[in-house]
């Protein structure tokens, strides 16, 4: 009981209406590059000038990445991938960083790192997140994940990097659509 005291009180309040993105995660992605470098802010994924659309999500999705990628949100289709050097998603504690992303139809972030609360805000709302080398993937790439097998294939350029496969605990809360869905859904951390 403590341990679910802890966490529900570090949850930022406004996720736990954030209900709105319960979709299945497929065990096979496939989509477009779009490829963004180090540390990109929570800032340029979610800009601080548009911060009053933080109450329309669907319009605020409209202009992530927009300060990394003027172009960025027009031109990516539902399923496609982010893929970033390391920091990604440093910053403030922005929960609506993720949240647009999953909102705007990226399947999943591959990067070499991420930022710690980002990482945690994007489990909350159940974006994937990869971390992997992704120095050999580039813009306009077609990328196909499996996520039960741990392997990401550059079709374009006909390679395969290895991922560490998630645990199933992870794709549990993924399918479920993220812990607070989870919670929601079976009023306790029960992973059955």
């Amino acid at each position: 009981m403590q341990f679910l005291y802890r966490l529900e009180i570090g949850l930022p309040r406004s996720l736990t209406v954030a209900r709105n993105s319960r979709k299945e995660v497929k065990m096979e992605l496939k989509g477009k590059v779009f490829k963004f470098g180090d540390n990109i802010s929570t800032d340029h994924i979610a800009p601080g000038r548009l911060f009053h659309l933080r109450s329309n999500l669907p319009e605020f999705a409209k202009h992530v990445l927009e300060d990394a990628d003027p172009t960025f949100a027009s031109k990516m289709q539902k399923g496609d991938f982010v893929v970033a050097g390391n920091n990604f998603g440093l910053g403030s504690s922005r929960e609506h960083a993720p949240q647009i992303i999953k909102i705007a139809g990226v399947s999943a972030v591959l990067a070499k790192s991420f930022a710690r609360i980002f990482y945690r805000n994007a489990i909350n709302i159940g974006l994937l997140l990869i971390e992997c080398d992704t120095d050999k993937i580039d813009a306009g790439d077609t990328l196909e994940i499996d996520i039960k097998k741990g392997v990401v294939k550059d079709i374009t350029k006909n390679i395969e990097i290895q991922i560490t496969p998630l645990p199933d605990v992870m794709i549990k809360l993924l399918q479920d659509g993220g812990l607070i869905a989870h919670l929601n859904k079976n009023g306790d951390f029960v992973l059955t």
